[in-house]
């Protein structure tokens, strides 16, 4: 039906000068081959990484996590965490993938964590 991260789907790979996130042809095309099944696991975490971004800073902090949770979960009352239990999922998902301890996610431990992931691949961000 609706994907949660189409927004973010549309400003990563859209290239308009406008800012309006708006994709071209050849936009469409990046993105299907970069979520396609040939596509390389580095490539697919590449852009799931910068689709979760948010704030679009190199990192995946606190308020990018809390934001993913929040797609994946859902927007409605009776679906969302409380705050609780939203601040133990933060804190086991940087205890499993925050590497050097910086209390952010990089790109690089985001791979790492994905690599252990065979259904990433599988499954991916667009699915």
């Amino acid at each position: 039906q609706a994907n949660p991260f189409q927004h973010r789907i549309c400003r990563v790979f859209s290239t308009s000068d406008d800012g309006d996130d708006s994709m071209s042809f050849e936009d469409f095309l990046d993105m299907l081959s970069a979520f396609s099944d040939s596509a390389a696991v580095d490539i697919k975490s590449h852009y799931a990484f910068r689709i979760f971004d948010f704030d679009e800073d190199g990192i995946l902090d606190r308020k990018d996590l809390e934001k993913l949770v929040n797609c994946l979960t859902g927007q409605g009352e009776e679906s969302r965490l409380s705050s609780a239990e939203m601040e133990q999922l933060i804190r086991n998902i940087l205890e499993e993938s925050d590497i050097d301890k910086d209390g952010t996610i990089n790109l690089s431990e985001f791979q790492h964590v994905v690599s252990r992931s065979p259904d990433f691949a599988r499954y991916g961000v667009l699915q």
